[in-house]
């Protein structure tokens, strides 16, 4: 998959990091920034996977 840009808000929310693609309706998280953004990335390369293959 090629690189893309996309907007991106985390905040903390109790104890884990909620991450949100501000593009697309796509969030995760994580018990630190770094995973919560580690698992967005992940998120988003599977729903464009299941966009583009529909």
């Amino acid at each position: 998959m090629n690189r893309t840009d996309h907007n991106t808000k985390v905040w903390k929310e109790g104890k884990y990091y909620v991450a949100q693609c501000l593009n697309v309706d796509v969030s995760s998280f994580g018990k630190t920034r770094k995973e919560a953004l580690n698992n967005l990335n992940e998120a988003l390369s599977l729903h464009f996977d299941y966009v583009l293959t529909r």
